[in-house]
């Protein structure tokens, strides 16, 4: 299918200071191959037939710049066991060539774990910002597909300030993207506070992707961590972001968590009981936890099976839905394969392919 050019109408290693070089290799060739290798441009796996199209916006969406990608396969050899040139054959175009077929007009292109951070401040600041003036030049080279969650050097405060002010005030970028945790310290540590304030004050749209904890890189031998893992680190910042009163006191914050939540949704009435009911935490929960809950939003990358969106809708509501791939480790195609196999209304369908990233971005609809 021909790609719409710019003049038309229009796994991932453990927790980055304190593990060996051995283990994230082992663990990003591990997760890389079970997590959607099928899913990697030119893998030639797992195609699907075109669908029907309409203007979806793919909240979660990775981009794999090329000088990224040699120095991360450079310093974490990369390549191990894995296909040798399977992450470097990611480009736009092929991108592109995917959302044409199933049917997304726009991707807001984030960054996936390992983000920037490997305990070096001038490595993780020059990361940040190669990787956000890649993905700034593919929104200007392709004008209408792309979006920008900016990564940010975090831990590191000072950096993660001044790409913050970099990214929205010469990159126009539609929002940050966030990992879970960074050094095992989760969103709502007080470590963490100059960068909400800031981002609280600019009314930003802050999205959360999973990476490991440092406690949880290899609770069950052999199984790989997106499995379970994942899920439990977004639930963990989350909770983190709750029990510290930064969804209470950063109103102005539009907050997105990959893969619906992770295991929040299971959770949500064990949370309610431990969390909401507790005085100790009355302050932030005026009505109870969920009302909090329903303040974020939540994407469909793997949430989007019958019982995992059954989960979702129950404890969020429509208007915090949207949809999302995790391309290119899954298939944009596979992704709104599932979605069309659930029974949602028109009204709501559309609300979660674009309606709700209107109302989070209204950019996207000029």
């Amino acid at each position: 299918m021909a790609i719409l050019r710019p003049d038309c109408a229009c796994a991932e290693p453990l927790h980055h200071g304190a593990r060996t070089l051995s283990s994230r290799r082992a663990f990003l060739s591990g997760s890389i191959a079970c997590a959607g290798l099928a899913g990697l441009p030119g893998s030639g796996l797992a195609q699907d037939k075109p669908l029907a199209k309409s203007r979806r916006i793919d909240i979660h969406h990775h981009f794999m710049p090329p000088a990224y990608i040699k120095e991360e396969h450079d310093r974490l050899n990369f390549a191990h066991n894995l296909p040798p040139d399977a992450l470097m054959a990611w480009t736009p175009e092929r991108t592109l060539e995917q959302m044409d077929e199933a049917g997304v007009e726009t991707a807001i292109a984030s960054i996936s774990t390992p983000g920037v951070w490997y305990g070096d401040v001038a490595a993780g600041r020059r990361l940040a910002r190669m990787w956000n003036d890649y993905a700034a030049e593919q929104i200007k080279t392709w004008p209408g597909r792309f979006g920008l969650f900016a990564v940010l050097p975090l831990p590191d405060i000072e950096g993660s300030l001044k790409e913050i002010e970099y990214a929205f005030d010469v990159l126009k970028a539609d929002g940050i993207g966030l990992l879970s945790n960074y050094d095992g310290k989760y969103p709502g540590d007080a470590a963490f506070k100059p960068v909400f304030e800031e981002l609280n004050r600019r009314k930003a749209v802050v999205f959360f992707h999973p990476t490991l904890s440092p406690c949880c890189g290899n609770v069950i031998p052999d199984l790989p961590p997106q499995t379970e893992e994942y899920p439990f680190d977004s639930t963990r910042a989350i909770v983190s972001l709750m029990i510290n009163g930064a969804v209470h006191r950063y109103k102005d914050i539009k907050w997105i968590f990959s893969h619906g939540g992770g295991a929040t949704p299971m959770l949500a009435g064990r949370l309610e009981d431990n969390i909401g009911k507790n005085k100790k935490y009355a302050e932030f929960f005026p009505d109870g936890l969920l009302p909090e809950l329903r303040k974020l939003h939540y994407d469909t990358a793997s949430a989007n099976s019958e019982a995992s969106l059954a989960a979702l809708t129950i404890m969020a509501t429509s208007k915090q839905i949207l949809f999302g791939s995790d391309a290119p480790f899954g298939t944009v195609q596979k992704a709104v394969k599932y979605m069309s196999e659930r029974t949602l209304t028109p009204e709501v369908r559309q609300a979660v392919d674009r309606g709700n990233a209107l109302r989070l971005i209204p950019r996207l609809n000029t």
